[in-house]
């Protein structure tokens, strides 16, 4: 099974750690990612003015890149890159008036009228993979350790696009399952990380995040897993800042979902780029004997 693969800006830097753990559990479950060969950022987020068609160019051009490829369906593992081409993806489907616009404007371009699917990786391995398949493949059950689920907003809004249901969502708790850990569930996993505020207005993104680590922790968590860059800077890289809002709050580990997998299908710890994460993080399989047995 060959899959078209669009990585996005941070995965190639700051998020290798994300990048390579998913791409090497994607080989090891017996699928083939194809990069897109001449991608450029998505844009980030999806605006959300009703005639800012400016902003859509960039995803837009990235499903060209796939149609031109010969691909019929393109993966992201960013959420918010997921988010944004997702949701451009269906405007060109489904706007006759903004698609013609936006062709005539990239007339240097193939056309494109939505031919391809854009999935996100969690989606992707529910629904083309499936959970017995994974659980099948692993090596290494990551038994002892109890996993909650960060979603974010970006995975199960808005209703066209989401890859789960915005109540009660349950792909990360069948993906914990199914390599062996302990799914925890808490309040807070929906709950905005504060996204861009950590720029604009970092003492309400870091009070925001403080809500989710406590909840978390509160309800049994060893760690958190997620699949966006940004949610993980500001629960992960700057929860240092967090705990110090907050009296009594614990180091909480935060991983890419990718990572937990590529431990349990018993890929080389390289694969990992632990030196990523934040500290906490190798401690934790280390005193767990994860790392150990992987």
């Amino acid at each position: 099974m060959k899959l078209g693969y669009y990585p996005g800006c941070t995965l190639k830097t700051k998020a290798i750690n994300l990048e390579v753990s998913a791409v090497k559990s994607l080989e090891a479950l017996g699928v083939e990612v194809e990069e897109l060969e001449r991608w450029n950022c998505c844009g980030a987020v999806y605006s959300l003015a009703d005639d800012d068609l400016v902003h859509l160019l960039a995803p837009v051009r990235d499903l060209i890149r796939a149609k031109d490829q010969g691909l019929d369906k393109v993966m992201t593992l960013c959420s918010m890159c997921y988010n944004t081409i997702a949701r451009a993806n269906l405007l060109m489907r489904k706007d006759e008036e903004k698609r013609d616009a936006i062709n005539n404007f990239l007339e240097e371009e193939t056309d494109y009228f939505g031919e391809v699917d854009v999935v996100h990786y969690l989606q992707f391995v529910r629904d083309d993979i499936g959970w017995d398949k994974v659980a099948a493949a692993v090596k290494n059950p990551l038994k002892d350790l109890k996993v909650g689920p960060y979603y974010g907003c970006t995975l199960t809004k808005p209703g066209e696009i989401k890859i789960d249901d915005s109540i009660e969502p349950v792909s990360f708790k069948n993906l914990i399952e199914a390599i062996g850990a302990e799914y925890v569930a808490y309040p807070d996993a929906e709950t905005c990380c504060g996204s861009y505020q950590i720029i604009g207005n970092p003492e309400a993104a870091l009070k925001t995040t403080a809500t989710i680590v406590e909840s978390a922790e509160k309800r049994g968590a060893d760690a958190l897993i997620l699949s966006c860059p940004l949610c993980e800077y500001n629960i992960g890289r700057r929860q240092a800042d967090v705990r110090g809002l907050r009296e009594g709050l614990e180091p909480l580990p935060v991983f890419y979902f990718t990572q937990l997998l590529a431990i349990a299908l018993g890929l080389d710890i390289d694969t990992l780029h632990l030196d990523r994460n934040m500290p906490e993080a190798q401690k934790l399989l280390e005193d767990k004997g994860i790392l150990a047995t992987a």
